[in-house]
């Protein structure tokens, strides 16, 4: 892996992660750092699922001279968001900014 694959995967995780957050319905109180890593996350592990369980897709679209198949990153969009709700409900749980009474 160089350079050019890692800023890849960032930039990718990223977007997947932005992706989620904005099927999700409601506020994510989680910042960034948080999405990117959940996205990235969620990258390696829809990738993993997909290639576990064969699902694969005829459809694909290409970014800078990178191919993916819509079935795949539909499968690591739903793993995103999954990822993005648990984060929320840690931040949210975690949170020392309460209201008090």
């Amino acid at each position: 892996m160089d350079t050019q694959d890692l800023i890849a995967a960032i930039i990718f995780g990223a977007v997947i992660g932005v992706v989620a957050r904005i099927v999700l319905p409601g506020r994510q109180n989680i910042g960034l750092i948080a999405t990117v890593l959940v996205g990235m996350g969620a990258a390696v592990a829809g990738t993993w699922v997909s290639s576990r369980y064969d699902v694969h897709s005829s459809h694909f679209f290409t970014v800078t001279g990178r191919t993916f198949d819509w079935a795949v990153v539909g499968v690591q969009v739903g793993i995103a968001v999954v990822g993005v709700a648990i984060a929320a409900v840690l931040a949210k749980t975690f949170s020392t900014d309460r209201d008090r009474d």
